[in-house]
């Protein structure tokens, strides 16, 4: 079973071609897609998503970005709207220091009351990280202390000592097409590093249609084109093995076979039987 288990379905972009989106993205071969909350005030928009389609579900949660618009949304709040039949994860929320929408204090003050929700409902949390690897890595710690959860680091760009420090307490690395660009050696070397059964592959799907899709985020031999969920396949081929990140590119100039850049399906979190576990999607 393949999974897109990070899509914004609600965004604006979708409004006119939503049901063309969705068709391509069965066809391509997605069963299940996970639309992505970053603003609990607009729920019932993605409410309103998983109730219309049978094969989208949904998270709850404030992006780092409106930390500071959402200080009043509680732990308990989270776990009341994460009640609903199909909500299967918390958030995405975390720090984001690159462009710092939110005052750090408030977003640090939601990334906790989102781990709170976590712990609570046991659903996995979704975090977004930017340019915050001390911050991230600290605030885990620190409430892994106060008792487990789940949680992924989506779309990771961190460094090799977040990794290792998440890893450390049970959580997942996800990462985006931006690992096959010819610059990001040393993310391929963290990539390379890490526990195969703690990493995940995103294609940071349908967050717009073309120009406005994050084509940086697409593969090197994609980069620059719409990542639709056309490029699932680029992404996670069962053909693959973590272990050839090591050697490529070192010894190829250019960008490999596509069964050469991709990682196995096999461990994927949100692909099979952990995905169906993961987030509760058999």
């Amino acid at each position: 079973m393949l999974i897109d288990s990070h899509c914004h379905l609600d965004f604006p972009d979708f409004a006119d071609e939503l049901d063309a989106v969705l068709a391509r993205a069965r066809a391509a071969g997605v069963e299940r897609m996970v639309t992505i909350s970053t603003r609990v005030r607009r729920q019932s928009a993605l409410l309103a998503l998983s109730e219309r389609f049978p094969d989208v579900y949904c998270s709850i949660g404030t992006h780092s970005h409106y930390a500071h618009e959402e200080l009043d949304v509680t732990a308990d709040e989270l776990v009341r709207c994460s009640r609903a039949a199909k909500v299967v994860a918390i958030g995405e929320a975390g720090l984001d220091y690159h462009y710092d929408n939110s005052p750090r204090e408030a977003q640090e003050r939601g990334f906790r009351t989102h781990i709170t929700a976590a712990r609570e409902t046991g659903l996995p949390l979704v975090i977004h990280s930017r340019e915050a690897d001390d911050d991230t890595a600290r605030i885990l710690e620190e409430e892994m202390g106060k008792g487990a959860f789940a949680a992924v680091l989506h779309c990771f760009t961190g460094g090799r000592e977040l990794a290792r420090r998440a890893v450390a307490l049970g959580h997942f690395i996800s990462f985006t097409g931006i690992l096959t660009f010819k610059n990001s050696e040393a993310l391929r070397a963290i990539a390379a590093g890490l526990p195969a059964d703690r990493i995940l592959v995103t294609n940071r799907l349908t967050w717009s249609k073309l120009q406005k899709s994050s084509p940086r985020l697409a593969a090197f031999r994609l980069k620059g084109w719409p990542n639709r969920r056309q490029q699932i396949s680029f992404g996670c081929s069962p053909k693959c093995r973590l272990r050839r990140l090591r050697q490529w590119p070192r010894a190829h100039k250019g960008p490999r076979r596509r069964d050469d850049i991709e990682i196995h399906d096999s461990r994927l979190w949100f692909i099979g039987r952990r995905a169906t576990a993961g987030f509760g999607l058999g």
